[in-house]
């Protein structure tokens, strides 16, 4: 217990507070940059790094009305993600003792550094490419920033017994692939936002994700219901599920339908929060497969005596 304290002492807690300052604050930004799309407000400011000319950081608030407050909203809540990604980086550069996750800070740098120029592009060039790029980045960014704040936490500090089970290569792999099918289903979300392309192959990837994240959850909390870590992460993620496709058929009604006209002044918020939920069920599922590698492990069976000798020749 005494070296445990000992080791939680010795690190220092601001990167990992910083991590989670800025996952929290990430939350927000993914939600104004919903409303930015929902709203058709992408172009609502003409220009950049500029605000109709004049400093972002100084434009004033009396003129912030209409799609100028979604998107200035947006611009801002970027800058602050952004100054918080600088000071975790540097923080992590500095009293960090692991140099893999330093160089990881270095990576979440360079990343929202790559993510404010394409929002920008977008604006500057009149990219719709650029626009379902920049939607995609910013969900691969944010499960960066949680993968940091779970990595600087001190569960991630502490010696753990993996635990030996004969599924583990089962269970790392279903996380695995139900990871991947949620990023591609949001990037197919990502295009029939922008594009209104794809409609059914997005469904028929809704109705994909939704099977193996609950073979993913019914595996977890079968198997491995006593690592709680992982129980949490399964329960957290179906959850989700629920959630998510409640609204995705709230938004599917109200945008391509006769139902519309009763939902409309609804579906914005639907559409909204539908892309937000999908990107904690995308960092939920991230989490849960990191836990899996580092929680279990495939059992080592000893090998077996042989029953029967060979018999001396007579």
């Amino acid at each position: 217990m005494a070296n445990t304290i000992q080791r939680i002492d010795q690190f220092s807690q601001w990167p990992h507070r910083l991590a989670l300052l800025a996952a929290l604050a990430t939350v927000p930004l993914l939600f104004i940059g919903g409303l930015v799309t929902s709203t058709g407000s992408g172009l609502a400011v003409p220009d950049w790094p500029t605000t109709f000319g004049e400093n972002m950081f100084l434009y004033p608030w009396s003129k912030m009305i209409g799609g100028i407050f979604y998107e200035h909203s947006h611009r801002l809540f970027g800058s602050l993600v952004g100054f918080l990604t600088i000071l975790l980086a540097a923080s992590l550069w500095f009293g960090e003792s692991r140099q893999w996750l330093r160089w990881l800070g270095i990576v979440a740098l360079g990343a929202v550094i790559t993510q404010g120029i394409l929002g920008g592009l977008r604006v500057v060039l009149l990219q719709q490419t650029l626009a379902i790029v920049h939607a995609c980045f910013a969900q691969a960014f944010f499960a960066l920033l949680v993968s940091l704040v779970l990595f600087t936490s001190t569960e991630w500090q502490e010696t753990v017994t993996k635990k030996s089970t004969a599924d583990a290569g089962q269970v790392q792999r279903l996380a695995v692939l139900t990871t991947a099918l949620i990023y591609i289903q949001l990037i197919l979300g990502a295009i029939l936002r922008h594009a209104g392309e794809w409609a059914m192959l997005h469904i028929a990837g809704a109705i994909l994700v939704a099977v193996y994240v609950v073979l993913l959850a019914a595996r977890v909390l079968r198997n491995h219901a006593d690592l709680s870590a992982l129980a949490r992460s399964a329960i957290l993620l179906r959850r989700l599920l629920v959630c998510q496709l409640v609204l995705g058929v709230g938004t599917y009604l109200g945008k391509f339908t006769e139902v519309g006209m009763f939902l409309n002044p609804y579906e914005v918020c639907f559409a909204t929060c539908h892309v937000v939920i999908g990107a904690l069920m995308f960092v939920t599922c991230v989490t849960l497969t990191l836990r899996t590698y580092r929680l279990v492990e495939r059992q080592r069976f000893a090998r077996q005596p042989q029953l029967f000798s060979k018999q001396a020749s007579i």
